[in-house]
This record gives C-alpha cells, sequence and structure tokens, in this order.
C-alpha cells in the first residue's frame, strides 16, 4: 500500500502535459489570462476570437490602457494574442488604440 501511495505521490509531483484548447471559450480565457500576467493594464473584455492556419487560436482582447475622467475620454487599447493548439501564449501585439467614446470609422 505504501508503495501505490508513493506511485501516486510522485505522479502528482510530474508536470502538467498541456491540455487541448477546447473551443473559443476556452481560447479567450486562456488568452486573457496570458495577457494579464504580461501588461499592467486592466482587461475590459475579448473582442474576437478566431483559429489560425496552424490549428491555434488568435484573440483580440480591450484593454483599459489610461483611465480618464469623464469614462468616454479613457484610452483604450486592442491586443491581438495568439495561442497555439494547447492554449500557450505565443505571441501578443497591440494592433489599435482609441478612445472609449470613438466610434469605428
Amino acid at each position: 500500500m505504501t508503495e501505490a501511495r508513493e506511485r501516486s505521490h510522485g505522479a502528482a509531483r510530474a508536470p502538467a502535459r498541456p491540455r487541448a484548447v477546447r473551443g473559443a471559450k476556452d481560447a479567450a480565457e486562456r488568452a486573457a489570462d496570458g495577457l494579464a500576467q504580461l501588461v499592467t493594464h486592466r482587461l475590459e473584455g475579448v473582442s474576437a476570437v478566431c483559429r489560425s492556419e496552424d490549428d491555434g487560436w488568435i484573440v483580440d482582447i480591450d484593454v483599459l490602457e489610461l483611465a480618464r475622467i469623464p469614462d468616454t475620454t479613457s484610452l483604450l487599447a486592442t491586443y491581438q494574442v495568439e495561442l497555439d493548439a494547447n492554449g500557450e501564449l505565443l505571441q501578443y501585439r497591440r494592433t489599435a488604440r482609441y478612445r472609449r467614446g470613438a466610434q469605428d470609422q
């Protein structure tokens, strides 16, 4: 019984294998978690999720970069986050910066 217990404890210490992304919601959550670890700004939400050509994911996340009063003049940015098929963050970049109250052009 002790031997079985040791084996189960040893397995718990082994590094976990990456779990494949299970849909757009999972991809969005993983991208947001990864980006939050890299930027200090508050994440506002996900504005797009799509599959990439290599079975990964591309997720656009809106971020509050500069809070102002009134709120409609705050500066936001959209970051594009690329994940591999296992949900690991490969790269990110800021693709747009805009005022909260600005209309799409």
